[in-house]
């Protein structure tokens, strides 16, 4: 197929564009930055653009992977989100439907699932998060925008029978946290990987398993994130002392983070449980914290990328 993938020269897009055409797909790449897997420069607010593109390389589906993400908060007004994340993701979509799809692959984020007070954490025991979770109250302008966006997905579907499948992807930044500096990059990234990280290569497999298997799923919305290794009844004890749940399953963890000058998170306050999209859609991370742990035993590379020095395209663009 003739693949629109949005977002080309992201961190992701870099990553799918590959991805997608050793599936058997083309990838025509837009984005408002240049780069290896761009093809048309552009933003999908612009729905002229957008009406052009499919025109002109016959676009057969949609993978939308671009939009402004929770650190361009403070670089771009409100506005900004909603003409990117809500009207460019209903332009594609009508888009989409005007030529006829058969498929939608929308990349959310887990972002949005947390309320201000998930965020905070002020409970007794950490917050199960599953696609059952809710009500749903974002925090932010980019939750908001991407929930609307999952929504429009969703009445796009019901309206029009546009199969959607909507992933709710976890972290996998390579940057630094904006907001955490209590530990160092890799450290912090190493400790996610127990519940809400993944890596940006499961990432863009992840959607290009959502690709193939969406006109059999219809709509539905899938947590994407490394298999947690905790259950439920860990919950209690996660928030009140996580590195004894951590070595209860790891028992060499605590050595190997010793060894290298690391720290187990004390405490954790939320798990993204990515269960549904391994029974239904058939996806399993092929990276979690075991892996993590493996790399530490062997002495080799570890299995994510930590790069604090990174600057998105369209940043570096403006520079």
């Amino acid at each position: 197929m003739r693949v629109l993938l949005t977002g080309s020269a992201g961190w992701l897009g870099r990553f799918l564009g590959p991805r997608l055409r050793a599936a058997g797909h083309t990838s025509i790449g837009l984005d408002v930055a240049a780069g290896p897997e761009t093809t048309v420069i552009g933003s999908v607010s612009d729905r002229g653009l957008i009406d052009r593109v499919f025109a002109e390389h016959g676009i057969e589906a949609v993978v939308h992977a671009g939009a402004l993400h929770k650190p361009d908060i403070a670089r771009f007004p409100a506005q900004a989100f909603i003409d990117v994340n809500v009207s460019g993701t209903l332009n594609l979509l009508d888009a989409a439907v005007k030529a006829k799809h058969d498929r939608f692959v929308f990349t959310s984020s887990t972002s949005l699932m947390i309320s201000a007070a998930i965020r905070k954490e002020a409970g007794d025991a950490a917050v199960w998060l599953d696609e059952t979770s809710g009500p749903l109250a974002p925090r932010n302008i980019y939750g908001i925008t991407k929930f609307s966006a999952e929504e429009l997905c969703r009445l796009h579907y019901l309206e029009h029978g546009l199969n959607c499948v909507v992933l709710r992807t976890s972290r996998f930044f390579p940057e630094d946290d904006d907001t955490l500096r209590n530990l160092s990059g890799a450290n912090l990234k190493a400790n996610e990987f127990l519940n809400r990280r993944l890596t940006v290569e499961d990432a863009a497999d992840a959607h290009v398993a959502a690709l193939e298997k969406a006109p059999r799923i219809g709509f539905d919305t899938f947590i994407i994130s490394a298999p947690t290794p905790f259950v439920r009844s860990d919950i209690d004890t996660l928030k009140r002392d996580a590195a004894e749940v951590v070595t209860r399953y790891f028992p060499d963890a605590a050595a190997l983070y010793t060894a290298r000058r690391w720290s187990l998170p004390n405490s954790i306050g939320r798990i993204y449980d990515a269960g549904k999209a391994e029974r239904i859609l058939g996806f399993r991370c092929k990276t979690d914290f075991a892996s993590v742990l493996n790399a530490l035993r062997s002495g080799e590379p570890l299995p994510f990328t930590h790069d604090p020095n990174y600057v998105s395209p369209k940043e570096q663009a403006k520079r």
